[in-house]
Formats: structure tokens, sequence, C-alpha cells
């Protein structure tokens, strides 16, 4: 069975994720995999464990884990649904820091379930100056410059910090029509009365609790491509694949990827 379809900016995404994966497979934790598009990738290659908080998104990645034959969903946070004490050679979290209002305490959670001298490989949207009307609909506290990004996983403690920002030209296309299309279902969706839980146009004046997590748990779904779409959407981004590699600092997403201190675990 192919592989499920991926959105074109996912497809712009994953070109990098795939370059940066640590060499050697292991095992591999997933935080938040969404509907399973890069899970039904990463499974053949990985020992793969994947937790999804979303109902329907779980679901739907469980299905595809199931076609592919290899891999495990379980449906949850990490630190409610994954053993304590269990280790991953490699701990991915794509499009999720941006959605947690303690980024500090996310990445250091994260870190804890990572063994000496294995990876942490995350994504994030790019450039605050970005924040736009999606990132509203989808629950984000906030974007990174590579800069902020390297200083907040080196003061987290990890080391050999690598940064690419990815999406020239086709992201600028995208996101655009994100921040037309999604803001106008948020327009559509006000029914806030004034001096409740409002809605944020900005990083600095942020949505309720409650309404930031729906969002949150809403933004994967949102805007996915159907089976059918998956062969033409990876066949009309190649190009675009290939030209952003030349511009690794311009772009709309930026993906990270550090290494926690410590000799690899012997096998």
């Amino acid at each position: 069975m192919s592989a499920p379809p991926l959105t074109p900016n996912a497809w712009l995404r994953y070109d990098v994720v795939s370059r940066l994966l640590p060499p050697g497979g292991g095992s591999l934790l997933e935080i938040g995999c969404g509907q399973g598009g890069f899970a039904a990738r990463l499974a053949t290659t990985y020992d793969y464990l994947g937790v999804e908080p979303d109902g329907t998104s779980y679901a739907t990645a469980k299905a595809r884990l199931r076609a592919v034959g290899r891999g495990e969903v379980r449906h949850g946070m990490s630190f409610d649904v994954v053993e304590p004490d269990r280790r991953f050679d490699l701990v991915c979290a794509f499009e999720v820091l941006e959605h947690i209002d303690d980024q500090e305490a996310a990445v250091r959670n994260w870190m804890d379930s990572i063994n000496p001298g294995g990876h942490l490989l995350i994504s994030v949207p790019a450039f605050q100056e970005r924040f736009a009307k999606a990132d509203v609909f989808a629950g984000h506290f906030r974007r990174y410059s590579p800069e902020q990004m390297t200083d907040l996983l080196r003061r987290s403690g990890l080391e050999e910090i690598t940064t690419v920002v990815y999406g020239v030209p086709l992201g600028y296309v995208l996101e655009h029509g994100r921040n037309f299309l999604l803001g106008r279902r948020l327009e559509s969706a006000q029914t806030v009365a004034p001096g409740a839980a409002s809605d944020h146009f900005s990083p600095t004046v942020t949505a309720a609790p409650d309404v930031m997590e729906e969002r949150t748990a809403g933004s994967g779904r949102v805007l996915q491509p159907k089976d059918w779409m998956g062969p033409a959407t990876q066949v009309l981004t190649a190009p675009f694949r290939r030209i952003q590699r030349r511009f690794p600092t311009r772009g709309t997403g930026l993906v990270a990827r550090a290494r926690v201190p410590g000799p690899p675990s012997p096998e």
C-alpha cells in the first residue's frame, strides 16, 4: 500500500525532516502524530510509537499504521500513555511546540524520553513576524527564528543543534492561502461575547486556555488532502522541494535537530 497523502506544505517539511533523520534507525517516539502521514513513513524504518490526543486524528493514524503493518499509536498525551521509564533513540514533535504555552517545560519533558546520545527532531512555523490568522486558527502561541530555536534548545541542555528553514517559494503561496481561508473561518465562527474568552491576533493576547486547546485539537484535521490527491501533491511539490534546498535560511517553516549529551546506548 502506498503511503498516506501529505499536504503540499507537509511535503516541503518532510523533505527537510527526511534529510535530518539520524542514521541507524532505532526506536522513535512521535509526539502529536496527527493523522499519521509522517508516522506511516517513519514506521518503515524505526521501531515506531506515536501519541495523539485528538480522537479523530488518532483513529485515522491507527488505521494508517495498521495498513503499513508496522508501528503503534496511542490515544492521549505522552505523559499519560507512554511508560514513564521508557526511552527512545529519537523523539519527534512536528508542528507541536508552537501550541504549548510553556515551551521550556515541553522540551525538558521530551528530553526525559530520549536515550543518552539520542536526538530530538522538531518542526515549527518560522519567524514571528509572519504570525497571522492561520496561526490564530490553529492555536499557536508563537513562531520561531533559527536563533530563537537554537537558544531554546541550548538552554535546555541539548547539543549539536542544526536548524533548517524551508518553504521558498511555494510555502509563501500556501501560507497566504491558509491565512485567507482559515481567517474567514475564524471570523465566521466569532461568537465570543466582549470580555469573555477572546480571540487573539497576536501572541501577546491569547485566547482562553480551553479555546486554545480546542483549536490545537482541531488543527491537525484542517485542510487535509483526500487519498486520491496524494500522488498529485507529491508530484507537484517535487520541483519546489528541490528549490527550497538552495535557501536553508528562508521560508515559512523550521526544522531543528539536537542531540542529548552522552554516549549512545549500547545495542
